[in-house]
This record gives C-alpha cells, sequence and structure tokens, in this order.
C-alpha cells in the first residue's frame, strides 16, 4: 500500500512506478492557445532555481501554512470523538488517531487492529490496517506511501496521505447543489479542483473573475464576496472594502462564516492573505463553503442586485433547441436578494413567445423556465431580476427545426442489462440515434430509493448519432435508466437494471508467499478462519532461507499505468528484483470479470523480469506482482483499459523515451487534422516543469525538465483521453559530462526545402566542443515510416549524414546527443519531385462549372508533386482584357488564385510551371450571372389582357440572388409575328414587364436575364367585353312543347371573354343543358314540363343580351294515338 505527495497545478496525484514520491504536472495546450513565457518576473535561470530552492525549503512559508491547514482540518473532525492532536508527523505513528479520523470521514468502522500499541510491529499493524481500508474499502487510490512512512514520521508523505483524504471526502465525495443541475465542472471527468473552482465561480458575480486558489483572495475581498453569496445579505458591502486593508477584509468575513455559517478557519486571515499561501490549503479551507448553512439570528442586511443573479440550462444555450420541443432554463436568485423574474421571449419574427416561470422556493431560491419554440432561427432572451436586466442577458439561443424521431433510437449496452452491472463498478451503454435526425440524447438514472442525482450519468456524442453513456451505480437494487431523445423517450424507456453487489474473493494460497528449504529454521502460520465459502481453513509448516524483501523491488513500465492502455495493446512492465534477495517473481493480471488474462514472464537476466499481456476488453484490471509470496509496493497495480481508439494524432521525439536530468526532454505532438484539446502529463519522481510550442500548422514542439532520476509516464491527451500508445514511458539518467546544446547540425539535407525525391541529400554534425556521449540520428516520414541514414564518423568530432527521401511529403529529422535533443530538433524538411509541369493540378470552385460574376472565387495550383519550380498566372475575359487577381502561397506547394469575374462569358486562364505551360492550360471558365435563373418566376400569366390596354406579368427574382442594373429585357412577340420590348419596371417580388396588345391571340414574352435566356412563356389577349354583340337565335326562343326539348343558339364571338348565364322561368322549372360548340358559341336546350308562357334570360357578364328577356309559348303536347274516328262515312263499303 502506497500513496503520493505531489505539489502540481492540480493538486496531488498518482505518479508512475518508480519509486519514492511522484509528482504530477498538467499542462493544458489548444491549438489556438499561444505560448507563454515561463517566467513573467524577469528572473534569470540561476535567480530562477535559488527562488526554487527556497520554496522547497522546509521551512518554507507555504509549507508551515499547509501543514498548519491540514492538522486543524483533522482536529475538526477528530473532536467528534474526543481526539485532537498537535503534530501530524509523531501523533499519527500508532496508528489510533489515523484510525479514528478515517472512522469519522468514512462513517464506517475500521477492522480489527490493536488499541494498545506499545512495539513497532504493532504500530505498523494498525497502519496497515488502515491503508489497505482505504484502498479496498474506500477504493481510494494509494501510491509511494506504506505504513513504515506513517510509523517513521515521513511528513512529507503524511501530508500527502492528508491530502488525498481531504481531495476524496471534502471535495470529490460530496454531490453539491451545482452538480445536481449539471452545471459547469460537474462532469466525471473533472479533477477535484475543476469541481471546486467550478462552484465558486458560479458562486461569485461576473465582477470578481477567480481563476485560482492563492494570488486571487490575498486582498480579501473574495472571501467576502463568497460569504455574502453563501448567505445573501451577511456581508453586502464586500465590494466596498479597499483591496489595501487586506488583513481586516479576510478576518471580518472569515469571522462572520465561522460565526454564521459554521465554517472553521482551517487556515487563519494572514495564512490566506500570504502571497505564499498554497492552493491546496486554500481548497482544503473553501471546501467547507459548499455545505455551509445559516445559522438562525444572523445579521443579515438585505441588497438587491441583478448582477448576482445566474442563469443556466439549455434553453439558453446558443445550440441544441429545437421546434417544439420544451427548451427549459433556470435562475438562481439566492444572492441577488428581493425582487421578481421576468423573462421575456422573442422569436425571430419579433413576436412575443410564452414563457413558464415556475418558483421552485429552494434554497437558492430558483425560477424554472419552460418555453415551447414554434419555429426556426435565432431566438432572444431577455430575463430581468427586479426590474434589470441579469448578467448575459438578453441570450441568443439558436433553435433548430424539430427535433428527431426518438421512436427510431436504440440504446444498448451492458449498463443496460442486469447480469453485467456491479455496484462501484463503471459500465456504459450506447444510444444509436443515426436513423432518428437532429436532437441530443439525454439520460436520467433514478436510484432504488427514487433518487434521481445521486447516479451521476456522462453523456457523450462520439460520432453523428451515435452517444456513449457511463455511469457507476453506488448500491444495489433495481434502477431505472431513462433516454430521451429530443425530449422525448426513446422505445423501451424506461430500462430496468437490477445491480447486483460486489463479488466475494477469497485469500490466496500462502504456500506461494515463502521459499520452502529441506533445512534452516522452521516456522509455522496459523491462518485465522475464513468467512468465505471458496476457501479451505489450514496449517502450513514450512521451513524457509534467505527471506526476500518485496518492499526493494520494483516495477516500471506502461502496462501498469493506470490510465492509458487501450484493448489490444500489448501492455508490458519490468520488474527489478535488485537488492530484494530471492525469491519467486509471479505476476498475474485478472479482467473486469476478476478472470485471468495470460501474462508473458521472460526473464531478461538475474534481476530483471519482462513482463506482457493484451487486455481484450474495457474495463478494470489489476495486476498483481508478488515477490517471495509478498506483494512488490504499490502491487496490486489497477489499470483501467480503454477502448480501441483510432487517432490521427502522432508522438515522437527522444523525450517519449529517456532524457537526461537538468536538461531538457523534447517530443513532437501532430494533429493531423485531428480537432480536440490536447493536453499533457508528467508523471514520474519529480515534479516536471512542461512548456509547449504550438508550431501553427497543427503541431506542436513539447519539452519538460525532469530533476530527478527514474521512468517518467508521459501522457499525451486529446478531449482529456490519452491518445494511442500513451503514456509513454521515458527513463531519466544521471547528467553525463556533455553538453548537447553546443551541438550544431547544418547542411542542404536539414533545409526546409531543396531536396529532391530519390536523390541523396546530406548534412553535418559538430560535436566536439559538446564532451563525448552516444549520438542518435534518426529519420521518418509524413507516414511515420523510417528512413535510413548513414552516419559517418569523420574521427575529428563531426559526423557526415546521408539520406535519400523517397516520398515527395514532409520528412522529420530527429538527432539526439546523449539522449538529449540538441538545438532546433526536429528538422522538418520537404523533399520534392523534379520539375515536372505535367503533375501540376488546377482544382477549385473558380475552375469549375458555376462561377458567378461579380462573385469573389478561388481556386489552387497544386505543384506538390510537380517538383521545384515557379508558377506564372494569366487571366483574361470575354473580351480578352485581363481580370485582377491575387496569387497566395500556402508554403506547402500549393498557391490559391483568388479573382472577381465583372462580366459573363468564357475567360481563359494560363498556367506556366517552370516557364512551360502546363497540359490542361489554357483552361476556360464559363462565368455565369451572379443569378439563379431556374428560380426566376414569370407571374401573371393566369390574368389574359384586354384588346387595347396595356398588359404587364412580373419576373419573380427574390429567390434568384442580386441582379446587376438593367439586367432584365424581354421580346414580346404578338399573334401575327410583330415584335416589340417590354418596359421593365422594378416591383416588390422582382420587376414588371408591360408591353401593348392591340390584337387579340396569343403574344410570346421571351424574357433574358443578364443575357441568359429564360424559357418563353405565352398570354392570350381578348377583346372588350361587350355583352350587345352577344346574339341569340332558334326556335326555343319562342315557342316550345310540354315534354319536348327547346332548343335555341348563343353566339359570343366578339362580344369579349366573360361570363354567360341562362334561366328559364315559366310555369315549372326547367331543366337546362349546355353543349359548347368550341367556336365561341353554345348550344341551349331547355326542357319545359308545363305548357305556359316563358321568360329566357341571357346575361352576359352579369347584363342582358339584346332583346333578352325572351318569350316563349309553350303548349301542350297532343298525343294522337289516343284519339278515335269512326261513323259510316269512313266505312270504306261505302255510304
Amino acid at each position: 500500500m502506497s500513496t503520493v505527495y505531489n505539489q502540481s497545478a492540480n493538486g496531488y496525484s498518482g505518479g508512475g512506478g518508480g519509486g519514492g514520491p511522484g509528482y504530477t504536472e498538467n499542462l493544458q495546450y489548444n491549438e489556438q492557445s499561444e505560448h507563454l513565457d515561463e517566467d513573467e518576473f524577469g528572473r534569470t535561470e540561476e535567480e530562477f532555481y535559488e527562488d526554487m530552492q527556497r520554496e522547497l525549503a522546509d521551512d518554507a512559508p507555504w509549507k508551515r501554512i499547509q501543514q498548519n491547514t491540514f492538522t486543524r482540518w483533522a482536529n475538526e473532525h477528530l473532536k467528534l470523538v474526543n481526539r485532537h492532536i498537535e503534530d501530524l508527523q509523531s501523533e499519527l505513528s500508532d496508528g489510533l488517531n489515523l484510525i479514528a479520523l478515517i472512522e469519522v470521514l468514512s462513517q464506517k468502522k475500521v477492522p480489527r487492529h490493536n488499541k494498545k500499541p506499545n512495539f513497532r510491529s504493532q504500530k505498523l499493524e494498525n497502519v496497515s490496517v488502515v491503508l489497505d481500508f482505504l484502498e479496498n474499502t474506500e477504493r481510494i487510490r494509494l501510491v509511494n506511501i506504506d505504513a513504515t512512512h506513517i510509523v517513521d514520521g515521513k511528513l512529507k508523505l503524511i501530508l500527502g496521505l492528508i491530502w488525498t483524504l481531504i481531495l476524496h471526502y471534502s471535495i470529490s465525495l460530496p454531490m453539491w447543489e451545482f452538480e445536481q443541475n449539471g452545471g459547469p465542472g460537474s462532469g466525471k471527468d473533472a479533477t477535484p479542483k475543476q469541481k471546486l473552482m467550478s462552484w465558486i465561480q458560479e458562486k461569485l458575480p461576473p465582477e470578481l473573475p477567480i481563476t485560482n486558489f492563492t494570488s486571487d483572495w490575498n486582498d480579501g475581498r473574495a472571501i467576502g464576496a463568497l460569504v455574502d453569496a453563501c448567505a445573501p445579505g451577511l456581508y453586502p458591502d464586500w465590494n466596498d472594502r479597499d483591496p489595501k486593508n487586506a488583513l481586516e477584509n479576510a478576518k471580518e468575513a472569515m469571522d462572520l462564516a465561522e460565526h454564521w455559517l459554521g465554517v472553521p478557519q482551517l487556515i487563519q486571515p494572514h495564512e490566506m492573505i500570504n502571497p505564499k499561501v498554497d492552493e491546496q490549503s486554500m481548497m482544503t479551507y473553501l471546501s467547507q463553503y459548499p455545505s455551509a448553512k445559516l445559522k438562525p439570528g444572523a445579521p443579515i442586511r438585505p441588497k438587491t442586485n441583478s448582477a448576482r443573479v445566474r442563469c443556466y440550462g439549455k434553453g439558453i444555450e446558443p445550440n441544441g433547441n429545437h421546434v417544439d420541443t420544451p427548451a427549459k432554463f433556470h435562475v438562481e436568485t439566492f444572492a441577488a436578494g428581493k425582487g421578481n423574474v421576468d423573462v421575456i421571449i422573442i422569436n425571430p419574427k419579433g413576436q412575443r413567445e410564452k414563457c413558464d416561470v415556475d418558483f421552485r422556493n429552494d434554497k437558492n431560491q430558483t425560477y424554472d423556465c419552460t418555453y415551447y419554440p414554434t419555429m426556426e432561427g435565432q431566438y432572444k432572451i431577455i430575463v430581468k431580476f427586479a426590474g434589470q436586466e441579469v448578467p448575459k442577458s438578453p441570450f441568443s439561443p439558436y433553435v433548430e427545426g424539430k427535433a428527431g424521431d426518438a421512436s427510431k433510437c436504440r440504446a444498448h449496452g451492458p449498463g443496460l442489462e442486469s447480469n453485467d452491472v456491479m455496484v462501484d463498478k463503471p459500465t456504459w451503454f450506447e444510444i444509436d440515434a443515426a436513423d432518428a435526425g437532429n436532437g441530443l440524447a439525454e439520460v436520467l438514472l433514478v436510484d432504488p430509493r427514487s433518487r434521481q442525482d445521486v447516479v451521476p450519468v456522462a453523456v457523450k456524442q462520439t460520432s453523428p448519432g451515435k452517444f456513449r453513456c457511463e455511469y457507476v451505480p453506488r448500491e444495489p437494487g433495481l434502477h431505472s435508466v431513462n433516454i430521451f431523445f429530443g425530449g422525448r423517450p426513446i422505445p423501451n424507456s424506461p430500462y430496468g437494471v437490477n445491480v447486483s453487489s460486489s463479488s466475494i474473493s477469497s485469500y490466496d494460497d500462502l504456500r506461494d508467499r515463502l521459499t520452502t528449504s529441506e533445512d534452516d529454521y522452521y516456522s509455522s502460520i496459523e491462518l485465522e478462519r475464513s468467512k468465505s465459502t471458496t476457501s479451505v481453513d489450514t496449517i502450513y509448516a514450512l521451513r524457509y532461507k534467505n527471506a526476500s524483501d518485496a518492499k526493494k523491488c520494483r516495477v516500471y513500465g506502461r502496462g501498469i499505468q493506470p490510465k492509458g492502455v487501450r484493448t489490444g495493446d500489448v501492455a508490458e512492465f519490468r520488474v527489478v528484483t535488485k537488492d530484494a534477495g530471492e525469491g519467486i517473481m509471479k505476476a498475474t493480471v485478472t479482467g473486469p470479470d476478476d478472470s485471468e488474462i495470460p501474462c508473458r514472464v521472460t526473464k531478461a537476466n538475474s534481476t530483471t523480469y519482462e513482463c506482457g499481456y493484451v487486455p481484450n476488453r474495457t474495463g478494470h484490471y489489476t495486476v498483481n506482482i508478488t515477490y517471495g509470496g509478498a506483494h512488490v509496493p504499490k502491487s496490486p497495480f489497477p489499470v483501467d483499459v480503454g477502448p480501441y481508439k483510432d487517432s490521427r494524432i502522432r508522438a515522437f521525439g527522444p523525450g517519449l523515451e529517456g532524457g537526461i536530468i537538468g536538461f531538457p526532454a523534447d517530443f513532437v505532438v501532430e494533429t493531423n487534422g485531428e480537432t480536440g484539446s490536447l493536453g499533457f502529463s508528467i508523471e514520474g519522481p519529480s515534479q516536471a516543469r512542461i512548456e509547449c510550442n504550438d508550431n501553427g500548422d497543427g503541431s506542436a514542439n513539447v519539452r519538460y525538465w525532469p530533476t530527478i532520476q527514474g521512468e517518467y509516464a508521459v501522457h499525451i491527451l486529446c478531449n482529456d483521453e490519452d491518445i494511442p500508445h500513451s503514456p509513454f514511458m521515458a527513463w531519466i539518467e544521471a547528467p553525463g559530462n556533455f553538453d548537447s546544446t553546443k551541438v550544431k547540425a547544418y547542411g542542404p539535407g536539414l533545409e526546409p526545402s531543396g531536396q529532391i525525391i530519390d536523390k541523396p541529400t546530406e548534412f553535418t554534425i559538430d560535436t566536439h566542443n559538446a564532451g563525448e556521449a552516444a549520438l542518435r540520428v534518426q529519420a521518418i516520414d509524413q507516414d511515420y515510416q523510417p528512413v535510413d541514414i548513414h552516419v559517418k564518423n569523420n574521427g575529428n568530432g563531426t559526423y557526415t549524414c546521408r539520406y535519400t527521401p523517397r516520398n515527395p511529403n514532409r520528412h522529420c529529422i530527429l538527432i539526439d546527443y546523449g539522449g538529449v535533443a540538441i538545438p532546433h530538433s526536429p528538422f522538418r524538411v520537404w523533399p520534392t519531385e523534379p520539375s515536372n509541369p505535367s503533375k501540376v493540378r488546377v482544382y477549385g470552385s473558380g475552375v469549375e462549372r458555376g462561377v458567378k460574376m461579380n462573385t469573389l472565387t478561388q481556386f489552387t495550383v497544386d505543384c506538390k508533386e510537380a517538383g521545384p519550380g515557379d508558377i506564372s498566372i494569366a487571366l483574361t475575359d470575354t473580351k480578352n482584357q485581363d481580370v485582377p487577381f491575387t496569387i497566395d502561397d500556402n508554403q506547402d506547394g500549393t498557391f490559391t488564385i483568388t479573382y472577381t469575374p465583372k462580366l459573363p462569358g468564357v475567360h481563359c486562364i494560363s498556367v506556366l510551371f517552370g516557364d512551360n505551360e502546363i497540359p490542361i492550360s489554357p483552361i476556360k471558365v464559363n462565368i455565369e450571372p451572379s443569378v439563379d435563373v431556374n428560380k426566376i418566376r414569370v407571374e401573371g400569366l393566369e390574368t389574359m389582357p384586354i384588346v387595347g390596354q396595356p398588359a404587364q406579368v412580373t419576373l419573380n427574382t427574390l429567390s434568384a440572388g442580386p441582379l446587376p442594373a438593367n439586367a432584365i429585357h424581354a421580346r414580346i412577340v404578338g399573334p401575327k409575328g410583330n415584335t416589340q420590348e417590354a418596359i421593365v419596371t422594378p416591383a416588390a417580388q422582382g420587376y414588371n414587364l408591360r408591353f401593348n396588345v392591340p390584337e387579340p391571340g396569343i403574344y410570346i414574352i421571351e424574357p433574358d436575364v443578364c443575357t441568359l435566356p429564360l424559357h418563353p412563356v405565352q398570354i392570350t389577349a381578348i377583346e372588350p367585353l361587350d355583352p350587345s354583340k352577344v346574339r341569340a337565335y332558334g326556335p326555343g326562343l319562342s315557342q316550345g312543347t310540354v315534354n319536348k326539348p327547346a332548343d335555341f343558339i348563343v353566339d359570343t364571338r366578339g362580344a369579349g371573354n366573360g361570363q354567360l348565364a341562362v334561366t328559364v322561368e315559366g310555369p315549372s322549372e326547367s331543366k337546362i343543358d349546355y353543349q359548347d360548340n368550341n367556336d365561341g358559341s353554345c348550344c341551349v336546350t331547355y326542357h319545359p314540363t308545363v305548357s305556359g308562357n316563358y321568360n329566357i334570360n341571357i346575361l352576359y357578364e352579369g347584363k342582358h343580351i339584346p332583346d333578352s328577356p325572351f318569350r316563349s309559348a309553350v303548349r301542350a303536347d297532343l298525343d294522337t294515338r289516343s284519339i278515335r274516328c269512326y261513323g259510316p262515312g269512313l266505312d270504306s263499303n261505302g255510304v
């Protein structure tokens, strides 16, 4: 068992496997950031190291402050069990105070231990019990500390252990309200420092930016602001305090916090304002505030301040909101005093929309706001408190179209299956929303006690439509996993997941713990009866000799690092047993399901073993290494194996393999176009200062400064995840009798350009002033493949190096001397092919179809594969006039040419390379008007113009883009072939075309836009309406017979285009039939059923035609079949 005391920017964290204390320093690097000078105080290197020695001295002010703070923190917890310590260094040595402290912190009983430890062995046993309890029961990773360090009073490591407890129990473990609400810093990957800093930044007003735990607190105003933020009105005038009265400010605020918020002064006011105060002490003190409670009777002085209102939530974020999907956000007013919250939602059309505002009545005085966007576009959200706008208001979220279809989402993975989920073991599942459209995945996990804020779920989008969700259940029982997409549940949600307890394991066979022998000493060991159902109680009588000391073994390598190993990696490590005596080295590896993973063990020499294993699945692995039956220091090693990862990021350089104390260890990281935030972390036996220089081309030169010999783990992170092969294990040696900074390298082979592929090139390395050391020269191409370099020793301290580049890509030449990179290494060179104009490529929108006039366009001339040579460009328009252009050298063998054509028509682009025209030159480009004629519509054709009156149609150009002046023309062809030009005038929808129609018939309209003809359209002109020219004739207009059709003709020719209406009025209703003769006339038939007089009304466009109404006399129909004639006069026989 071991721990580590790391002083770094992120507090104390685990070091590498080199033995001794491990330090970690993290430096975040973003490709857009600039490198800052390391020493902002203008100190020389000698002055810097003198200051550093004073800072590291045992009596340094920050160390005294830290020891006092940690002692007060321990006593605040020990007073609950009537214990008190004065000296951390000596009063933890018997384990009793330490056990009491852990029992208070964990609320659990530490296993059986010695209540009256008088002997060293009893003290060691007590401390071992508590350290084992921390690792195995509390799951706290301890590195580089064992029981002897506590018993022997190793203050540095004792402080490291206390800091580990503070991080776990006071900062990491508590669930603060901003985490429950998903606020910044609440992600599972946030460090304790980030978590505490995020909470503080969310509490404090924007006018008081806090970025650290040291200097930002020295004037006493920040602690006053925090006190008032936790209890609004307790210290409302903190902002009026004079920063020069730092001690008075800090003391008044801290006294108020102690009396009314119950925050003990773990750090004293004079220590807080000390410029040398350390951030660990400050974090220890400040970590009490999230759980602080205001006592009754506090002297509250209310003060309304809208600047202290905090708004958060997806509904006001720039992206992620969808039409018809609830958009929610929250307004916290607890620090702003008394007032009302007003919310105004304005949609993209400037219209107000409804917002539901509900007061939660919680301790943060939170208002929950929900609105339902009705349209896509930029919304404006104004939030006011007590009539004043709050910080960052108005908010401008962009609302996208309707969210995707949640019914098309699917979820799968072990985190949704009861058989695979166990308490305190990370699990995961994936959401597949590839076919669901736009939307975000959200997960809400409810534990067996119906709590929604105990088990956070980290949801990360891994690719378009793919989400990975991770969580760690804290207790057994049925959990409800609710999965939403676009605010709606997906199929089968919620999922019921039954979490089981951790599995039971039994102790190992103790026969491997001692080396048996036939003589020497005799001993026996009796085992305490085990409670495991899988073990057998027995007694072994063993003989042993030459007892081994596993504590003197050392383990190195990537295979034992807590993070970085991925499935399929060959995870290697090395066990060194020098000075550990005789014994059997045994290495075993167990996987996520406690199954044993094959581990290769090869004895390299009498004291070194080379080991390796290949993890085949993600999860938690354990590497157990014993020597003589006892675990070596820090064994078992926990290793979290991540999934296989494809990445274009590559790292190389001597600093990833080794280095020398006192010299920078250099390496290079190249992103190769992969996006993300890069980070670097160095873990090892010493603190390592990191420097990073962004090269501006997607690569960075990184160096770190190791100060102690040993193995260092170099973590290279992208978005807080190790890239493949990270961490890189570097062994740092003691300095030798050489100085790599005095090595010089020069020659054409190291120049950025000028090398020709398949042609040898040379350079020289001069080491005669640098002392004696091993010289190493390497070269890699752009695909990171090695390039052979022949190195010739000239015998005078110089070396001639020759290599032959085989491809026209970037090559890196790495030169190190004694394991340290020489100045300017790595050298980047770009070999080229011999000049070959036929391999020049021209591409881009500026040489393709669709180039618009008056629109900026560009194209690329790619000479990467054409070898050395200069390019020349000529560009002329359709009138053979030169077109202005600019040419930009992209410094990678390509050139960007930009121009703006002013005329439509064919343009010619001539390209010469090395005075020779390339094969495809000249390139002809047809320049189109800056308008999309396919989007122009002719409107108004449904209205027939009247002869003798002006006709008008409209060209709708709104969707076609801007048009230059005089871009519209139209020719009109009349019914007899005569032509005229339309008069063009601007209109709201585009342009109106006006022309004359002297005669009836079809007119053809032939418009063109920017000389481009549109599809011709036609319109029919008609005569003016004249009902007097309508004629009606036929027998049905004057007479008819009952039950027989009566017909007449209506002729409208010459009367214009109008509506014809015929009605028949008479003694009975008559059915009317029409038949269009297709010549401007129609036949009308009506069917009278009763005799009498009928009026026939014929109207044209609502007016009677001449002689209308017509009167028709309908007589009865005589049926001759019923008439009989008889008499002698008709007799055929005669009269």
